[in-house]
């Protein structure tokens, strides 16, 4: 189905002018911070409220030789903000000992399981990192059996903050830019950059919109990434395929998924592991395995997903769906399939014998964690997350309860229509390689920063044909290539000379050495 287009108003004939403009971006140094983006430029952004009294305790128990256990997650965030404090820490001659929980048996973020763990394994100082800001029970139970909690993270606050040993919270990054921020006064200029690249894969994958301070961390990370000598790293990459230059693209859909999917289905330890490890061969069997995994939960998700698409009433304003199949590894995933099929919220639950693990996604305009929070809390276990993302728990008796409260509340939910936002409508004979170049200084892309999308109007269509056994469509658009991916049924609905309008990324496609112009189709209008 076409989506609903919406340009950005025209500030200006200069389309770079007007590039920038839509970004907000108006001064020089707005604009010099965008295409030159240094992490030192945002030097209050770093200097998070509590480190200096948690470098206090840290210190404290590197001179007494206690051992500090980091408290991880089991996402590409929380594997990656692992690693930060597991080789900063190392590096400083810390005892340390990291901790990742099982994401069936324990669930997100701190667990008394894992307290007890750092209690028994003799440790006197806990660090979480990606978690705990609304960890309050775990908070107190830390207290009690003795161990200084310390908090990293950057998930959104409750009213109240957990009674812990310090806090070091920001929202304006990712979990692993916390810890980074945490420890780069620390340790020596060298490692201090090196553990930028973990900085990046994180940033990327948590979603965190490439702006400002994570722009800054995105452009000065990739250098790193693409030098990398992590041996963890290099085996991902071959065994991915993974050619430089590494892009935050790679880094997405290659680097990412395969990260998360060991803590989806298996131990995410294995993936801290891989980024941790010294050892050449361990790395390349690693790799491997993670690989592996990803396999394996890309078809358990599809095999999930297009039984979720039959549990779909479309006429809902929020399509919330359970199984006892489903895998508690990916239902985060199901449900942001769902919601990007029917642009509508999604919640994927898995249910339990006692008790049940739901993960929601959203949609432009709704926050899900809010809208949670607000109509369930009481029937939920725990809950936490972002305004586009949020897991929970809850007594598997209450799902029902939980479905109607929640369907009562979007009730008045306006009918909500898939818009694709164009940057600038462009006439085809503007269309050139050398714009393709300036294009790519507005790179890189990603949350936040999203591909440019262009819209031609009135383009004549010719040479039309399917590819990809049919599941693709190309054509020729006023004699330009043109690609559109998912659209191979319009082979028959289109014909030559007919007039049509596109919106499109605007690329260079390289082939056996040639490079030709073409445009990556996101949609199309049938003019009347």
């Amino acid at each position: 189905m076409p989506k609903i287009w919406k340009v950005f108003p025209k500030k200006s004939d200069d389309l770079k002018t007007q590039l920038l403009l839509n970004r907000g971006l108006k001064t020089p140094e707005d604009i010099e911070k965008f295409f030159n983006p240094k992490i030192e430029n945002f030097q209050k952004e770093i200097e998070i409220p509590g480190i200096k009294k948690t470098w206090e305790r840290i210190e404290k128990a590197i001179k007494n030789e206690e051992l500090i256990v980091i408290f991880g997650d089991y996402d590409v965030d929380g594997i990656s903000a692992s690693a930060i404090l597991y080789k900063a820490l190392t590096s400083l001659k810390a005892k340390v000992l990291p901790y990742i929980p099982h994401r069936e048996k324990e669930g997100y973020g701190l667990s008394k399981t894992g307290l007890d763990f750092a209690r028994d394994s003799g440790a006197s100082v806990v660090i979480t990192v990606d978690n705990g800001i609304v960890a309050f029970e775990q908070a107190l139970y830390a207290k009690q059996i003795g161990l200084d909690l310390i908090i990293t993270d950057h998930h959104l606050p409750d009213k109240n903050l957990p009674e812990a040993y310090s806090l070091v919270h920001s929202v304006k990054m990712c979990g692993a830019g916390v810890a980074w921020c945490l420890i780069q006064d620390k340790v020596s200029k060298d490692l201090r950059n090196e553990l930028l690249q973990f900085v990046v894969i994180a940033t990327v994958c948590d979603l965190i919109p490439l702006k400002d301070l994570a722009r800054a961390f995105l452009v000065e990370g990739l250098k790193v990434l693409n030098k990398t000598d992590n041996l963890g790293l290099k085996a991902l990459f071959t065994e991915a395929g993974i050619e430089n230059p590494i892009t935050s693209y790679e880094v997405g859909h290659i680097i990412g998924p395969r990260i998360n999917a060991i803590g989806r289905l298996e131990h995410a330890i294995e993936a801290l592991r891989l980024l941790c490890t010294k050892d050449p061969h361990k790395a390349k069997k690693l790799a491997k395995l993670l690989s592996d995994t990803n396999l394996a939960r890309q078809q358990l998700t599809m095999t999930a997903f297009e039984e979720a698409k039959l549990k779909v009433v479309k006429d809902s304003k929020i399509h919330i769906l359970h199984s006892e199949t489903w895998n508690q590894g990916i239902i985060g995933l199901i449900a942001g399939r769902i919601s990007e099929q029917y642009y509508r919220p999604a919640i994927a639950i898995s249910i339990g014998e006692t008790i049940s693990k739901g993960s929601a996604r959203s949609i432009d305009g709704i926050n899900i964690v809010e809208v949670i929070r607000t109509s369930c809390q009481d029937i939920l276990i725990d809950i936490g997350g972002h305004s586009g993302a949020a897991g929970f728990s809850i007594q598997s008796d209450k799902i029902e309860e939980f479905k109607l409260r929640l369907e009562k509340s979007l009730e008045s939910l306006p009918e909500v229509e898939k818009t694709l936002e164009i940057e600038a409508e462009v006439e085809s004979k503007k269309l050139t390689k050398s714009l393709v170049k300036l294009l790519e200084e507005f790179a890189p892309f990603g949350f936040g920063n999203p591909q440019i999308i262009f819209a031609t109007n009135n383009m004549k269509v010719s040479d039309i044909r399917s590819v990809g056994n049919g599941k693709h469509l190309k054509f020729k658009a006023d004699g330009i290539d043109a690609i559109a991916f998912g659209l191979g049924d319009l082979e028959k609905v289109l014909t030559t000379n007919q007039l049509i309008s596109l919106a499109y990324n605007l690329e260079i496609n390289e082939f056996r050495g040639n490079q030709t112009l073409q445009l990556k189709v996101k949609d199309i209008h049938f003019n009347n």
